[in-house]
């Protein structure tokens, strides 16, 4: 009986780190290749860092496409602390963000968008 449970708790480790691996493996994965890649230009109106335990940087970028429309909001989030502040320091102003989508990140810990910007620049 005894050379069952051992078994049995070995099958279980095995499992269990197997688990982690995969877990592991995919959120490497999903962090290194992106799905798609490009610009948005507008507004920064709102950038704060925030989470109860895994602190994120996320902001809001109003896209205006006409004078007089309702702009689109793009949210997205940053996990650079050098893009955030220069981020921080234009908020108001007209900037493009350069930003990558991240598709199937398995939490939140990361960002709370799938779009994570990777470079800012002023409009003028």
């Amino acid at each position: 009986m005894p050379i069952l449970k051992q078994a049995v708790l070995r099958a279980a480790i095995v499992i269990a780190l197997m688990a982690v691996l995969v877990l592991g493996g995919w959120t490497w994965a999903t962090l290194t290749y992106d799905y798609s890649d490009g610009e948005r230009a507008g507004y920064v109106q709102k950038f704060s860092r925030k989470g109860w335990i895994c602190k994120t940087w996320e902001g809001e970028q109003a896209l205006v496409n006409l004078p007089g429309a309702m702009p689109e909001i793009f949210y997205f989030s940053v996990r650079d602390d050098a893009v955030a502040k220069r981020i921080q320091q234009v908020v108001g102003k007209r900037v493009a963000l350069s930003y990558e989508q991240h598709i199937g990140i398995p939490t939140s810990c990361f960002g709370d968008t799938q779009y994570f910007v990777t470079d800012i620049r002023v409009v003028e």
